[in-house]
């Protein structure tokens, strides 16, 4: 490691870890419902001083122009307070999917189509996404999951802890082999779970609201070319810590044109996180570099 760093970013390294893991013991002191206030009072009147804010309210005033400017800022403001209970609530994350009177479930369509075979399972950063797992495993399954690892390796080690219980098929960082493992689990009738949402310049441009953005194809490329279901899914903040987890079965195209039916399938998952985001805008992560 100190190799590939250097000293003087293994110290920064260090210390950033160190931070966290202060955050970690603080909150984990709390109670789960006081420690989702907090910092979720916290992030709504410090974040808007952050530079992404304006990237969330050029994002918002492009995706709704009927909206008001104040109506933007109000958007962006509980969204802050959204992520910051995500902040929270995943260092609580173990006790809080131990805690189902938090959620309601409304997963059986996806059931039906999953029971037996392998399934690719998409979501997006809306709500709490750290407790979408949570879904597959009351539907019987045992999730695996991919996520994308952060620099410093310390942090993301205490991450991938906080994360890994709800991930009982193994959680992997996104690589060449993470790869090969993920069209294991799916041939041998696995569920994979991925964030769908992020940017991916090596994919396809799809219509988001309105306006070309940048998608991963992956999890479209892994169900069609082993046609297995795709799943569609959400978590709902429903007040405080509370959520409901919802999934569907998404109807993609199977023709003779493999290039075609991904960017299609893609964009296919899109239109719905479009409809979803629509219907709660003040809980999907506005702060995203998505579009073209």
């Amino acid at each position: 490691m100190a190799r590939r760093n250097g000293p003087l970013k293994i110290i920064r390294y260090r210390i950033e870890w160190l931070g966290l893991k202060t955050l970690l013991v603080l909150i984990r002191l709390m109670p789960i419902d006081a420690a989702s206030a907090m910092m979720g009072w916290f992030w709504r009147h410090l974040a808007p001083f952050n530079h992404r804010h304006k990237r969330a309210i050029a994002n918002l005033q492009a995706a709704f122009p009927e909206k008001s400017s104040s109506e933007c800022e109000a958007i962006a403001g509980d969204m802050w307070e959204n992520l910051g209970r995500v902040t929270a609530e995943t260092i609580q994350l173990d006790r809080i999917v131990a805690d189902r009177s938090r959620f309601t479930f409304d997963l059986e369509k996806a059931r039906e189509r999953i029971d037996g075979v392998g399934c690719v399972v998409v979501s997006m950063h809306s709500g709490n996404w750290e407790v979408t797992a949570l879904g597959g495993i009351v539907a019987g399954h045992k999730p695996a999951g991919v996520y994308q690892a952060t620099k410093n390796p310390y942090s993301d080690r205490e991450i991938h802890e906080l994360r890994q219980g709800l991930y009982p098929g193994g959680l992997f960082a996104k690589s060449h082999d993470t790869a090969r493992r993920i069209l294991s689990i799916v041939r041998n009738h696995g569920m994979i779970s991925f964030l769908a949402d992020l940017r991916d310049f090596r994919g396809p441009k799809v219509p988001f609201f309105g306006r070309p953005a940048y998608a991963t194809a992956f999890p479209a490329t892994i169900a069609r070319g082993n046609k297995v279901p795709l799943i569609v899914t959400r978590v709902v903040r429903e007040g405080g810590a509370k959520f409901r987890i919802e999934a569907k079965p998404l109807d993609y195209p199977i023709t003779g044109d493999r290039k075609a039916d991904v960017e299609e399938t893609t964009a296919m998952i899109h239109r719905q996180f479009e409809d979803w985001i629509r219907e709660y805008p003040s809980q999907w992560m506005w702060i995203h570099r998505k579009w073209v």
